[in-house]
C-alpha cells in the first residue's frame, strides 16, 4: 500500500517539481498539495498522511506554528521540514515543535525519496550542514545534571549510546548482533522512559542529562 504523503509550500514551481517526484514512484501518493496551513487541522484529519513535507515560511501561517498546531492532535504523522534556512533559532524551533526530520532544499531532489524511507523506519533525516550543527550544539557542555537513569537497561544505554554517535539502525543491530526489529523495539522503549518522541530528542536528553 502507497505511503500517503501531504504538502505544504508556498513556491508553486518547487510544490509541483515534489509533487511529481514523488508520483514517479509506487510506493508514495501525493494526497495533498497546499501553497499555505490556514485549514492545516482539518486537511491533515480529513485527508490523514503518514508523511508531512512542510516548508517553513509561508505566509500567514508558517511551518513552524502549523507542526505545533498538527502536534496538539495528531502525534503519528511524521513530518520532515524543507526550508532554505540552516541556521540555529530555526533548526531548534522546529524540531522543538515536533518535527521529525529537516531537509535543505537544494538536497530535496537528492535526498527527498531517502528521507522519507529514513523518517518511516524511525530515523530523523537531515541534510549534513543540519546534522553538524545538531551535534556540534549537543555536545556543549552539559547544564544539568543527570537526575536518574530513567531505569534504562544495560542494552538500552549501549543503544542509546550509539545513537549518540549517528549510528543508524542497521549499523546498531550489526554492531551488537541483534535484529533491525529488535533495535527498533528498544529504541521505543527507551523514548518512552525518557519521555521524548524521536531520536533526535532522545540523544540531546542522553548527552545533556549525562547518561551516555
Amino acid at each position: 500500500m502507497a505511503v500517503n504523503i501531504l504538502i505544504y509550500e508556498d513556491n508553486a514551481s518547487l510544490r509541483e517539481s515534489l509533487s511529481n517526484l514523488l508520483t514517479l514512484t509506487e510506493e508514495y501518493l501525493v494526497v495533498g498539495a497546499f501553497a499555505g496551513c490556514t485549514a492545516v487541522e482539518k486537511q491533515v484529519k480529513t485527508l490523514q498522511p503518514q508523511v508531512i513535507l512542510m516548508d517553513i515560511d509561508m505566509p500567514e501561517i508558517n511551518g513552524i506554528k502549523a507542526v505545533k498546531q498538527i502536534r496538539t492532535f495528531n502525534q503519528e504523522v511524521q513530518i520532515i521540514m524543507l526550508t532554505v534556512f540552516d541556521d540555529n533559532t530555526h533548526v531548534y524551533e522546529a524540531l522543538c515543535a515536533g518535527a521529525n526530520g529537516y531537509l535543505l532544499k537544494k538536497y530535496v531532489s537528492d535526498k527527498l525519496v531517502h528521507s522519507i524511507q529514513e523518517v518511516l523506519h524511525g530515523g530523523a533525516p537531515m541534510s549534513p550542514t543540519i546534522a553538524r550543527m545538531v551535534i556540534t550544539n549537543m555536545l556543549q557542555p552539559a547544564t544539568t545534571p543527570a537526575a536518574n537513569d530513567y531505569q534504562l537497561t544495560n542494552r538500552e544505554k549501549e543503544i542509546l549510546q550509539s545513537l549518540s554517535k549517528g549510528n543508524s539502525f542497521k549499523l546498531i543491530a550489526a554492531d551488537l548482533c541483534i535484529s533491525l526489529d529488535t533495535v527498533r523495539t528498544h529504541i521505543k522503549r527507551i523514548y518512552d522512559k525518557l519521555h521524548v518522541r524521536s531520536q533526535i530528542e532522545a540523544v540531546s536528553k542522553a548527552i545533556n542529562e549525562k547518561l551516555v
